[in-house]
């Protein structure tokens, strides 16, 4: 075993002893302990809607608010890995539109629409690395980088695109008929999603990476003066989320079958509320992928509840505020229960 290898060992012992009986939990008592409060705030939440609203219920119509929240939860999946080792990437909006634009003018200018996708994914990738690359060399905070190059990522895109829409797109291709359609009943961005979700739940939670961005983000120096490599950690969660900001872009364009470089404004402030409605501290150290997912979920409830409640529009942003503060409060009152009784 490596010298790092064994700081992380380390970290990781001190932490679970301090705040757990076991080292390691299994993860379906984990999941009930630290995702429970979200889950039950989105299931009281689905009720209190479809109790007045029954054709809210419509299974047609949970799918449709489900595949309304796939983008933002595919970036709050990265997203969790940045705020757990106390980075923020703000650039996922941006990041989100100028992949958009890449994917479709590649499939307009005769690439097959499936042979696009994985520059689209290493385009996310490299804005990522960017992302990093800035923060470490110039020694500055990533909430700072990332503000930057969410005007720039954007503005990238607009030029790309000469301010409008790319359409013209081959639709009749598998790509926009399967990867933008419903397989089995249930949207293919959904099935997406479920495959993220289980493999970056795993990864933070077991594996090395997981331990590292964690032991990271609960103590910044102890973590570098123990050896384990921070530089190369937050260059990998920055990419990280970068990638699944370029996999919800890949999805976006099979669906609307057009790249559009004014989609995604406002994305990255409803990912890192979703991170945070699910349990994700911007303090670090810890952080839940099915929690951001969750959270994710809640946004997107919200918004089709106003419209069942026929809420004026003007009041969307009060009410949406509002269910977050909610959401938070009660997550963070069962998880000081549960801390009593342990």
């Amino acid at each position: 075993m490596t010298e790092t290898e064994r700081a992380v060992d380390d970290a990781e012992r001190t932490r679970e002893e301090a705040g757990a009986p076991r080292r390691r939990r299994p993860l379906p008592r984990r999941l009930v302990r630290d995702e429970l409060g979200v889950l039950i705030v989105l299931g009281l939440l689905v009720a209190g809607i479809g109790i007045p609203y029954p054709d809210f219920l419509d299974t047609g119509n949970l799918l449709s608010t489900a595949h309304n929240s796939v983008y933002i939860s595919l970036m709050a999946c990265g997203m969790v890995f940045a705020l757990a080792m106390r980075e923020v990437d703000l650039s996922v909006g941006g990041t989100y539109a100028m992949v958009l634009v890449v994917g479709a003018l590649l499939v307009r200018d005769g690439w097959a629409p499936w042979s696009a996708v994985p520059v689209m994914l290493l385009t996310g990738i490299a804005c990522g690395m960017f992302n990093a690359a800035v923060t470490t060399l110039l020694a500055l905070p990533s909430f700072i980088v990332t503000l930057g190059t969410l005007m720039l990522f954007r503005g990238v895109g607009l030029a790309l695109a000469d301010g409008k829409q790319i359409t013209d797109l081959p639709l009749d291709d598998s790509f926009f008929t399967f990867a933008g359609g419903d397989p089995g009943g249930v949207p293919f961005a959904l099935w997406v999603l479920l495959a993220v979700v289980v493999v970056l739940a795993v990864v933070l939670a077991r594996t090395r990476f997981g331990a590292r961005v964690r032991a990271i983000g609960s103590n910044p120096d102890a973590a570098a003066f123990s050896g384990i490599p921070v530089v190369r950690t937050r260059v990998q969660a920055l990419a990280l989320s970068g990638l699944t900001t370029a996999c919800a872009a890949a999805l976006a364009l099979a669906f609307y079958g057009a790249g559009d470089p004014t989609l995604g404004q406002g994305y990255e402030l409803q990912a890192i509320a979703a991170c945070i409605i699910g349990g994700t501290p911007l303090a670090g150290g810890r952080g839940s992928v099915i929690g951001a997912v969750a959270g994710a979920m809640i946004l997107s409830v919200v918004a089709a509840g106003l419209v069942f409640f026929e809420v004026p529009i003007n009041w969307t942003s009060f009410a949406t505020g509002g269910v977050i503060l909610v959401a938070v409060a009660a997550d963070s009152a069962l998880r000081r229960t549960g801390r009593r009784r342990q």
